[in-house]
């Protein structure tokens, strides 16, 4: 415990994390194409583990102490949203299919890259000038649609677009990647989730540089198709039959213009992580968390679910027999943009609650509801 404390006066992240953080965001890893990202991933986790392994779909693990009984998980989702190519036309331009909750509206005039068979493509969304977007004083300027947009990448025929080894099924991401704002805030896409992949990663780092000997077996879990129905978690959750899982996603910071309080609740970045109530979270280990973050000094946000969290935490809580499972997430602005935002405080205080949380649990801990 002291050595952590000593750790966190001089910032839990060290130089080597921080590195592995741009070079994991700025890697592509959409929704059922995760595979370069994931191969980074348990490149940075192996020396804090004792194993590795990575499910039929790309879900990748790694384990500690994994020959004891009492199973305890923390996990992120590892996938991106993207788009699929769908149409090309004699042209030589490229016509979408969403792949996971991409927000359209963003898309004219970003560059991207397109997954092809020869390797990486870069193409930009096209959008005529606005000159000539508005055929009259009558008629309402063309809006944004999935069915309007396009790609170009260069090629002024199908044949061209083909010799570059882009084809109907082939995965475009956005282009811009990590960069950090004046007050320790940090952007990039795919925030939602990399960054719980990260954290999870850190976690295990702080429990093989502290040389903790946790009383249960700890699975580091970074799953791949969340953003398409939480599909990674679902098929994991089944295999490892957890006892305890700990989620970590992203939530909305609705301290910005165009969100609801009301609804969406209140929470800000830089005021730690955020914390639900919900059917799916279970109330004797939330309750457990909040003492562990009373305890530590680590501040928290509360808020609210209804039916679901829409995380991971739902296929952990509702997989098998049950699994007690918590939902501890990290505020982000413009989440599903290219500009994503969230605060290196955030990060730190993610991670040290997670860890704290593994050290005070134990396979005697009491998650009985009556």
């Amino acid at each position: 415990m002291a050595k952590l404390a000593k750790q966190k006066a001089k910032h839990i992240l060290s130089d080597e994390s921080l590195g592995f953080l741009r070079n994991y965001i700025n890697n592509p890893s959409p929704v059922g194409f995760e595979s370069s990202g994931q191969k980074l991933w348990l490149q940075y986790l192996k020396p804090f583990v004792q194993s590795t392994f990575v499910d039929p779909y790309g879900t990748a693990v790694g384990m500690i102490n994994q020959k004891a009984n009492f199973k305890v998980v923390i996990e992120a989702h590892a996938d991106e949203i993207s788009w699929f190519v769908n149409y090309i036309t004699p042209e030589g331009l490229l016509y979408l299919k969403r792949n996971g909750g991409v927000d359209h509206q963003i898309a004219p005039g970003q560059r991207v890259l397109v997954m092809g068979r020869k390797g990486m493509v870069k193409a930009v969304f096209g959008w005529p000038a606005i000159h000539t977007r508005i055929a009259s004083t009558d008629t309402k300027e063309t809006q944004p649609k999935v069915e309007n947009l396009f790609l170009d990448c260069g090629a002024r025929n199908r044949k061209e677009v083909e010799e570059l080894g882009v084809h109907v099924g082939s995965v475009v991401t956005y282009q811009e990647g990590y960069d950090e704002l004046a007050n320790n805030y940090l952007i990039g896409r795919a925030f939602d989730n990399r960054i719980g992949g990260f954290m999870i990663a850190e976690v295990a780092r702080l429990i093989s540089n502290n040389k903790i000997k946790l009383p249960y077996g700890l699975y580091i879990v970074n799953a791949v198709q969340e953003e398409i129905g939480l599909r990674g978690a679902e098929m994991i959750a089944r295999r490892i039959k957890p006892n305890v899982a700990i989620i970590t996603d992203v939530t909305h910071d609705t301290s910005t213009p165009m969100v609801n309080k009301i609804i969406e609740g209140d929470i800000a970045c830089g005021k730690g992580p955020s914390l639900a109530y919900g059917p799916a979270v279970h109330n004797k280990l939330l309750h457990l968390v909040q003492d562990v973050a009373v305890k530590k000094k680590i501040p928290v946000q509360m808020r609210t679910v209804s039916r679901s969290t829409g995380t991971d935490t739902d296929s952990f809580a509702y997989a098998n027999d049950g699994c007690p499972s918590v939902l501890i997430s990290i505020p982000l602005r413009y989440m599903h943009t290219t500009v994503e935002m969230l605060h290196r405080d955030d990060i730190e205080q993610t991670i040290q609650l997670m860890y704290e949380t593994l050290l005070t649990l134990t396979p005697n801990t009491n998650l009985n509801y009556l």
